[in-house]
Formats: structure tokens, C-alpha cells, sequence
């Protein structure tokens, strides 16, 4: 009986010793490579839930830039002067686009804390909190959001995921909406500054303009002329005339006292004729230029303000050019949103991308194994 005993416990031993060797032999290659592999696998395929990519493709733009090159070099500068403004101004939105400013506005219009909590999200890829902390919060929101600006084309990449399709969708158009509003209030914010300056000269030189027209009008009502150098000119032309009628009279008179003495009717009535055009001339003359209120102290009032009604004349209309220029350039340099690609609707989960990040966990995992062996070997070797 002893040998038949011997005979059925050998094929026992032969079983558990090759699984020692097996133990010994591939327990550490089991253990830091499968092991690890199973678990990242059963995650990603069992637990991991699914996530959906809606992606959107726009383009900040200036209305000064052209597809085709400017002639002039003025036109160049304008033109470069427009892209450089463009590309900044992309990088703004950008930078807008993955702050907490973007996050408090977005809230106002969707329910981020309920869409990044659906219930069908798995625990460690959905948000834990259920009131998190705007830092939190925005953690999380920039997990799932991608803003990518190129800078060679220009055209910035927006990229949402979510564990809804819609969702994905509805953050994308709503954070594309909210760049839009952010550029035109650069643009509201740079219009204003453009022509602040040039609107204020326009205004004051408006004001300073409607003070002499003012200060005119009270010249004219007060002196009841309204026009006093017409009313100067016909004074002069009423002086010249009696002037050459008192010299035709004067000359009258010495021939007639030559020709029949000063004894006649006739030289008496032409005296009296005489003396009446000087007294009539002299009364107008000094109307015209003598002292105290005449023609000629008004007209010199007069002549002052329209002087300086010209001149604030010609400083309005530099003015009103000034900033009509000013307004021109600051609309040609209006940015504007281009959606190069709108926001789709995904259908297919591209999160997480489960054979991807499989494949290269086995591929580290196994070139830390192989240095792990050659060190362990080299160690063994050395010890021998």
C-alpha cells in the first residue's frame, strides 16, 4: 500500500510546487502590472461614466483687417494696427472664458453645480459638493472646459464636456454668447475712450460758440441794429453825400456873391441852404465817429465779437472733424465674434477614452517593470 500512496500524492506536490514557482516567478509582475490594469480597467469600463464633447470653433475679428493686403502705407498700419488689436483682444476672451468672472456669469443663466452632479455621473468624476465654494467651483468648471487659442490663425477652440449631450451643447452656445458680450463691451469701453477727448473739445468749443452768438444777439437788441455794420456803411454813404452836397452848395454861393453880390435874395437863400447841409453834416459826422456813443465805438464792439464768433467758428468745425476722424477710426477698429464652427450636439461619448488610458498605463506600468527587473537583477548578480 505504501507505494501506491507515494504514487497519488507526487501529481499534489507537482501542483502546488509549479504554482510556487509561478507565485515566485510572475507574483510581482501580477502584482504591479495586472493587478493595477484589472482595477483601472473594471473602473473605466464598468464604473467610469460616460461623458459627452460638444466643441465650437470662433474668431475675433476687426472690421479695419481685410483678407487682401492694403495698398498704402497707411493702410498697413491700420491694417496691422487692427490684427495686433484682433489678437489681443482673443487672448482676452480666452483668458475671460476660463476665469471665475465667466463661471458667476454662466450660473446666472445655467445650473452648472446640477449638470456636473447628474445621477448618472459616477463618484469620482462628478462634483462632490453640492454647494462648492466658488475656488471649488472653478476647479472643477476648468476640468471640463478647454479654451485653446491658435496663435497662427487666430481661431480659438472651445471645447465642453459633460455627462449629457445637451448639457455639453448648452454651456458651449452659452459661453460663446458670453464672449460675444464681452467683446462689445471692449467695444463700448474703446469707442468711449477714443472719442471722450475730441468730444470734449466739440462741446466746449459748441459752448464757447453759443456765448458770443449770445453776447451778439444782446449787442444787436441793445443798440436795436441788426445789422450794425450795414447800418455803419449807409452812415458812411449818407456822410459822403452831404459832403459833396455842402461843397456844391459852397461853391454855388461864392459864384452867386460874385455874379450879383451878397445883397440878393438869392445868395441869402442859398446861405441859409448851406448852413443847413454843413449843420445836417455835422450832426452825422459826429453820429458817425465823434465821442461817446456813436456809430464807430459800437461798430468797434460789434467788430470784436463777430472777430471772435469767426474764430470760435473754425475752432468748432476743427472740432466737429477732429471728432468725426476719431469716431471713424474707433468704428473701424470695432471688434466682432465670428463663430467659425457653432457648438454641435454630440451623439457619441468620446470621455473617457478608456483604451487610450488603458493601453498607456499597461505601457508605463511594464517599462517600470522592465527597470524594476534589470535593477533587482543586477542587485542579485553583484550579490553573488
Amino acid at each position: 500500500m505504501k507505494p501506491a500512496t507515494t504514487t497519488e500524492t507526487k501529481p499534489g506536490r507537482d501542483w502546488r510546487e509549479r504554482l510556487g514557482e509561478i507565485r515566485r516567478s510572475w507574483g510581482a509582475f501580477l502584482l504591479f502590472v495586472i493587478l493595477p490594469c484589472v482595477v483601472v480597467g473594471g473602473y473605466l469600463y464598468l464604473v467610469a461614466a460616460d461623458q459627452y464633447k460638444s466643441e465650437a470653433h470662433y474668431l475675433i475679428r476687426a472690421q479695419s483687417t481685410s483678407p487682401t493686403p492694403p495698398s498704402s502705407g497707411l493702410s498697413a498700419l491700420l491694417g496691422a494696427t487692427g490684427s495686433v488689436a484682433a489678437h489681443s483682444e482673443a487672448a482676452t476672451v480666452a483668458d475671460y472664458l476660463t476665469s471665475h468672472d465667466v463661471v458667476q456669469d454662466l450660473r446666472k443663466s445655467i445650473d452648472m453645480v446640477a449638470i456636473f452632479r447628474r445621477p448618472e455621473a459616477d463618484l469620482l468624476s462628478r462634483m462632490r459638493q453640492e454647494n462648492p465654494r466658488p475656488e471649488e467651483l472653478l476647479k472643477y468648471y476648468r476640468s471640463q472646459v478647454d479654451v485653446y487659442l491658435d496663435k497662427d490663425t487666430g481661431i480659438t477652440n472651445l471645447s465642453v464636456r459633460a455627462f449629457r449631450s445637451g448639457d455639453a451643447q448648452a454651456i458651449a452656445r452659452a459661453l460663446l454668447a458670453l464672449g460675444e458680450a464681452r467683446v462689445n463691451e471692449m467695444n463700448e469701453r474703446g469707442y468711449a475712450d477714443a472719442v471722450t477727448n475730441t468730444r470734449r473739445q466739440l462741446t466746449e468749443a459748441e459752448r464757447t460758440l453759443a456765448q458770443v452768438q449770445v453776447q451778439m444777439t444782446a449787442f444787436r437788441q441793445s443798440e436795436r441794429d441788426v445789422d450794425p455794420v450795414g447800418s455803419a456803411d449807409a452812415q458812411i454813404v449818407l456822410v459822403s453825400r452831404l459832403t459833396g452836397e455842402v461843397s456844391a452848395a459852397r461853391a454855388e454861393l461864392a459864384t452867386v456873391r460874385q455874379a450879383i453880390g451878397v445883397n440878393n435874395p438869392q445868395f441869402i437863400a442859398l446861405s441859409q441852404q448851406v448852413r443847413s447841409l454843413e449843420a445836417q453834416l455835422a450832426a452825422q459826422s459826429g453820429r458817425l465817429a465823434g465821442g461817446g456813443d456813436t456809430i464807430a465805438s459800437g461798430l468797434g464792439d460789434y467788430e470784436r465779437l463777430r472777430m471772435q464768433q469767426e474764430f470760435l467758428a473754425k475752432r468748432y468745425e476743427a472740432a466737429a472733424a477732429a471728432y468725426e476722424l476719431s469716431r471713424q477710426q474707433a468704428l473701424r477698429q470695432q471688434l466682432y465674434l465670428v463663430r467659425v464652427v457653432d457648438a454641435n450636439t454630440p451623439v457619441k461619448s468620446l470621455y473617457p477614452e478608456r483604451a487610450t488610458i488603458l493601453l498607456t498605463l499597461l505601457a508605463v506600468l511594464l517599462v517600470a517593470y522592465g527597470i524594476g527587473w534589470l535593477i533587482v537583477a543586477g542587485v542579485k548578480e553583484h550579490a553573488h
